[in-house]
């Protein structure tokens, strides 16, 4: 379970992308389609991997990102009818291995079209074992190969294996052969397991053990075969060990061996008349009468878009009416699909429709004013109160959780690198030692996604962007009773406080504590280790609630304490990044509760302008790792530089601001909205240096929205890209509403619309419980249940390189494509919100 939040190279947690990848998805061509062979014979197409009509085979076209190891994506893959259903086909050092656990380097692949091979060289340099991978087709079927110039060390002699993992989902209520024997695959693991030896954990005994394995024989849609030349290959179920195992197939790499030690053929059942049915890509929440209305249909490239796309208006009675009917538009070619587009802009009569073609009909979806107006309540009513940490959430008969995390927290111990991208550098940077309980962090904050940490980028992030929708929209629902004194929540229960500032109140209420706690921000606050990390389950039984004190015996309470060392760890390393971000978000929140509570407004202040002081006073702290430190230090300083201006019109801050210009300039995209908002507050001149940069941006998004038929940046790193989406939509807004005759508003519908179902793969809406069909299996901390939380956004569609587009509606724990991310729930507020300000002020058509 990683962490969610953007992989470093492009999920700049944030949901932010980087500059260079901004500028690759600008600048990406659509990709060409490769022809595949007619009928069920395999080739290797010029995208580098094995490819017949419905059974594709990868080979090393995707590897570990080394960022949360295991992310079940990488080594010998299979997508079965445009299903992935098969991964991490590699060498591995045990039968289940868990995410955490060693992973073989890549040191080089070599794809020969010509003579229909892949080879691959891997590595685990620590146990000095290198292994080659060699992979050819034959005819309807892909040899594996695994081949090795010395013998296996004898270090990892009985452990060291061939693996490859199914997707449970997939196979869910099938059954399948080995050497002929017939076994059900189990709903519910339950296999033997080996009884655990100390230092050892508990291993799942196989299921099954034979040379020839056929998975879903009654299935011609995904049965799988797969053939081990000589030896013997066992079956086991790794979700025995993990929730979010799959069935691995493996077999033991024998010692004293060389060449080719081990050999697999894999074969897939095909149609060579299969054709993938046609996605029709559409809001799943509707569409404003005015806006403009684009559906994307996704086709098989085999089978050419023909006749037309019709909009049928459905009447009380359930009498349907065709109103518009065109041709789609041809769009090309891009991933491995054919697009093209129906645009039924021009009927703008409210009203329930559907869109009917080539046999496949949407769910019914409005047309009307209001569409957006209530879109955001389900993450402002239930997600948000759901992730407060230190707080008891009720829901009715419910209890999403206990109050978690009273123990917080720990001093963590220096030159440590932690898991989920913590690190603590030499020193403490406090005046705690290593181990030591830090008083007053166990209040306010938000879960980290799915989560139980307090990252504290995502904390100064949702803090920022909802004083931001409070500011610019001032939404003043309530349906949330918070008390910060009984330390609860209950949902659906008015106090006659606007909900967005009470959850305003409860970030800052962090922030503020971590000031108060050692003087400066922090990175967040996780768990001590991979056991607790792993927690599934109500967030109150993560540990027992009580400060560690180490002169009582393991599991001793004594005066409310425990000797039970089960409190989280606090990373404290000195970054001036954190600092200028969390003061940027004290600084807003100072405004937004100044009415509310108005000691918290002017201690959050008070704070801020110390803290920046303090800052300007000394070259900055500059210790960095992972995504847990800050953003670019020029970055955080501005955006901290505009919220003190607009707090207290101290004209110091202007000048910061004129200063930092020219990097400012450099990266606006990132920046943009932050400079906007510093506007009114600014020199005269400021504006002209503004316009320029938004002329800038105005051509750079139109490459952008050139580069896919959806018009919105769509990132292939190993985090998918409904932050960048979102974030880029409201850049779109907030210049539209400053600079509207060179920035147009289209980019914020489409933003949403991609988020509400116009997107590749499917048309899910990313936003669960919003929309007709929206995500019902998602990441989230009931992901073991299979469910979903309302109003939670994922990540979205993660592209499977080099071509294939993935969102699994069946599997939650794909936490790159289905996590909930907690700051892109409050980027996703504004969003719409901005949108239905858009509809409600009557502006041009779309």
């Amino acid at each position: 379970m990683p962490i969610h939040r953007f992989n470093l190279i492009h999920r700049a947690r944030l949901l932010l992308l980087t500059a260079s990848a901004l500028t690759a998805v600008a600048a990406l061509p659509a990709m060409a389609t490769s022809a595949e062979t007619d009928g069920q014979t395999l080739s290797l197409n010029d995208k580098g991997y094995f490819a017949s009509r419905g059974f594709d085979v990868l080979v090393y076209s995707n590897w570990y990102d080394g960022l949360f190891s295991d992310a079940k994506m990488s080594g010998v893959e299979i997508i079965h009818h445009d299903q992935r259903t098969a991964t991490n086909g590699d060498i591995r050092l045990s039968a289940t291995p868990d995410q955490w656990d060693p992973i073989g380097k890549l040191v080089s692949r070599k794809v020969d079209q010509a003579k229909g091979t892949i080879d691959t060289h891997l590595s685990y340099p620590d146990y000095h074992f290198d292994y080659r991978i060699h992979a050819r087709q034959d005819g309807d079927k892909v040899v594996i190969s695994v081949i090795l110039d010395k013998p296996l060390p004898a270090a990892l002699d009985g452990k060291a294996g061939f693996n490859l993992e199914f997707l449970p989902a997939t196979y869910f209520h099938h059954s399948y052969f080995a050497d002929g024997v017939a076994h059900p695959f189990p709903l519910y693991p339950a296999s033997a397991m080996t009884q655990p030896t100390e230092g050892q954990r508990a291993e799942p005994l196989p299921m099954a053990s034979g040379q020839r394995f056929v998975l879903a024989p009654t299935d011609p849609q995904q049965r799988v075969t797969v053939s081990a030349a000589n030896g013997t290959m066992s079956f086991y179920d790794g979700r025995n060990q993990a929730q979010n195992g799959w069935f691995v197939l493996r077999q033991m790499i024998p010692a004293g061996k060389t060449g080719t030690v081990l050999q697999w053929t894999l074969s897939g059942s095909t149609d060579p008349n299969w054709i993938r049915p046609t996605v029709i890509g559409h809001s799943q929440v509707g569409y404003a009468p005015a806006q403009s209305k684009v559906a994307v249909l996704e086709h098989d490239p085999k089978a050419p878009m023909s006749g037309e796309a019709r909009l049928l208006r459905v009447t009380p009675d359930g009498k349907e009416t065709a109103v518009f009917s065109a041709a789609p538009k041809p769009w090309g070619d891009y991933l491995r699909y054919g697009y093209a587009r129906f645009d039924f802009s021009s009927v703008t009569q409210p009203g329930l429709y559907v869109i009917d073609y080539d046999g496949q009909r949407t769910a019914p979806f409005p047309i009307a004013k209001d569409v957006f107006s209530a879109a955001w309540h389900p993450t402002l009513d239930v997600y948000l109160p759901q992730q407060m940490d230190h707080m008891r959430v009720n829901e009715a008969y419910r209890v999403w959780h206990g109050d978690p995390h009273r123990d917080d927290a720990r001093q963590a111990p220096v030159n440590h690198e932690h898991f989920d991208l913590y690190a603590q550098g030499p020193t403490t940077d406090t005046a705690f030692k290593p181990g030591q309980h830090i008083p007053g962090l166990n209040v306010g904050g938000w879960l980290d996604a799915g989560d139980y940490d307090i990252r504290t980028q995502t904390q100064y992030a949702i803090v920022r962007t909802l004083v931001h929708t409070w500011e610019d929209f001032h939404p003043e629902r309530d349906t949330t009773s918070v008390n910060w004194t009984a330390r609860r929540v209950d949902m659906h229960r008015p106090d006659g406080v606007p909900d967005i500032l009470q959850q305003i109140k409860h970030g800052t209420v962090q922030l503020v504590a971590q000031f108060d706690a050692v003087g400066h921000a922090i990175h967040g606050i996780i768990a001590p280790d991979l056991v607790q990390y792993r927690h599934l389950g109500d967030a109150v039984t993560k540990t027992d609630g009580l400060v560690y004190d180490p002169s009582l015996k393991e599991g001793e309470v004594k005066d409310g304490r425990s000797g039970t060392p089960d409190d989280r760890w606090a990373f404290t390393s000195k970054s001036s990044a954190l600092n200028y971000g969390s003061i940027g978000a004290l600084a807003a929140a100072s405004r937004a509760l100044h009415d509310m509570d108005p000691a918290l407004a002017k201690k959050s202040l008070a704070i801020a302008q110390k803290v920046w002081a303090q800052e300007e006073s000394h070259a900055p702290d500059l210790y960095r790792h992972g995504n847990t430190t800050g953003g670019p230090l020029q970055a955080e300083k501005f955006n901290a530089a505009v919220e003190l201006l607009i707090a207290t019109g101290d004209q110091q801050y202007a000048t910061r601001i004129t200063a930092l210009w020219p990097w400012i300039a450099e990266h606006f995209i990132f920046t943009a909205t932050e400079a906007v908002r510093a506007l009114p507050h600014m020199p005269a001149a400021y504006r002209g240096q503004l316009e320029t940069a938004v002329r800038a941006y105005a051509k750079q998004r139109a490459s952008i929205s050139q580069a896919n038929p959806y018009g919105v940046p769509i990132t292939d790193g190993g985090w998918a890209g409904n932050g960048a989406v979102v974030r880029l939509a409201i850049t779109d807004y907030v210049l539209h509403k400053a600079f509207p005759d060179i920035v147009d508003d289209k980019g914020v519908f489409r933003g949403l619309d991609y988020l509400y179902g116009t997107h590749p793969g499917s048309n899910l809406s990313f936003v669960s419980a919003v929309g007709a069909r929206s995500k019902e299996v998602a990441y989230g901390h009931n992901r073991a249940d299979f469910s979903f939380i309302a109003g939670g956004v994922v990540p979205g569609v993660l592209i499977v390189k080099p071509d294939f587009p993935e969102n699994k509606e069946n599997w939650p724990f794909f936490w790159g494509e289905n996590e909930y991310v907690t700051d892109l729930g409050a980027y996703y507020i504004y969003l719409a919100n901005a949108a239905d300000t858009l509809v409600e002020g009557n502006q041009p058509a779309r």
